[in-house]
């Protein structure tokens, strides 16, 4: 076992944390107040090359293993988790699965323009009456020719108005279930689609999350991503690595707190000394430490087996499942030891407490994580 970076690694690491601070931090608290998109900042990352870091070269992409990809997502996530979502669809679901399963031409019309951050997509697998349970999909593929008519509405999609690109899982086949699930990539200026209005949410406000409606919008055959049938597969082994970034998310969040917490705790003084001289703040600190220390491995060693090649289906959720509790759990400490200070928006801890709770439920509920532990460890 070996527990070090190498180079590029610490150079990813830096590059990622000097952006954070210098472009992500000003004026994050504004854009969150605001619900405000990070335009610019998502076009510098694409530009730094964030936006396809494990994309091969020959598509305009980074060329980076797993473990660069979990270190920018940390540091990104400490400062601004409404730009590291936008960050990590791109990359875990919408980049990778077209890399994986699109075909070579379909790599050549989007896949380049998705890793270089010339444009951004999205994944759109949620509906109104399929979040956790996937399987229930009622929007429609009927295939007419050389073209299929998609109709149905997607929620909760992140980049849902920023994107170019919409990766949608439809159903091609209801008597088949979810053996008769596609995908296909669809763009957003095709006639039929219309986005809906942004959702006002407790965290991550920044990132644009809309319902996506499709009414007789023509989807080209060569359009779908592998064979018809395949959408299901498609979307659950995406969402294997997906997990992977939204657990660097949660990490980042929780890291980001706990570091504002023990400077604070420094700088505070109660009773006649630094309340990090009291042991009440020490013994918090302390949990957060190793709570964080516990959840970066798990999210490393997931980020490991993904690049080794190996079954990484298990560590996904389980760093997941973990992490995304201790995000919770560290930002509400965080608050703590701030005290009334916490409390407002000046001090970040209180946004990056409500950035965390969605690391719980997107891209699959903690209890789907326990789920899909469980099914493996009896199996």
């Amino acid at each position: 076992m070996h527990f070090e970076y190498t180079e590029e690694h610490l150079a990813v690491r830096d590059a990622a944390r000097d952006f954070a601070k210098s472009e992500l931090l000003p004026g994050v608290i504004e854009r969150d107040t605001e619900a405000r998109f990070p335009y610019e900042q998502i076009k510098k990352m694409g530009e730094l090359g964030f936006m396809g870091m494990m994309v091969d070269p020959k598509y305009n992409g980074g060329g980076m293993d797993t473990i660069s990809y979990v270190l920018a997502m940390e540091e990104i996530s400490k400062i601004d988790a409404s730009a590291s979502v936008s960050m990590s669809v791109n990359n875990s679901l919408v980049c990778w699965g077209l890399e994986k399963y699109g075909s070579e031409e379909q790599k050549e019309k989007y896949l380049k323009r998705l890793a270089s951050g010339e444009i951004i997509g999205a994944f759109c697998l949620s509906e109104p009456e399929a979040g956790s349970d996937a399987t229930s999909q009622k929007t429609t593929a009927e295939r007419e020719g050389d073209h299929y008519v998609l109709n149905g509405t997607k929620n909760w999609i992140t980049n849902g108005n920023t994107a170019s690109v919409y990766l949608v899982i439809a159903q091609t086949d209801p008597a088949k279930g979810h053996k008769g699930i596609s995908a296909f990539i669809v763009e957003k200026e095709w006639e039929g689609f219309v986005i809906g209005k942004k959702e006002d949410k407790l965290g991550i406000r920044g990132s644009d999350t809309h319902s996506l409606m499709f009414s007789d919008v023509k989807v080209p055959v060569e359009n779908r991503i592998g064979e018809e049938g395949f959408g299901f597969n498609f979307a659950m082994m995406t969402l294997n690595g997906g997990r992977i970034g939204i657990a660097a998310q949660a990490l980042g969040i929780a890291s980001g707190a706990y570091e504002l917490a023990l400077a604070y705790s420094k700088e505070r003084k109660a009773f006649g000394k630094p309340i990090s001289q009291h042991q009440a703040i020490q013994f918090k600190l302390a949990d957060m430490a190793t709570q964080i220390e516990a959840a970066r491995l798990l999210v490393y060693k997931s980020a490991w087996l993904k690049d080794q090649g190996m079954d990484y289906s298990d560590a996904s959720a389980m760093a997941k499942l973990y992490a995304s509790e201790v995000a919770m759990n560290v930002t509400i400490e965080a608050i703590q030891v701030h005290g009334g200070y916490g409390y407002v928006k000046e001090y970040h801890v209180e946004r990056l407490m409500r950035d965390a709770k969605i690391t719980q439920i997107y891209e699959g509920t903690s209890e789907i994580q326990k789920i899909v532990i469980s099914r493996s460890i009896l199996r």
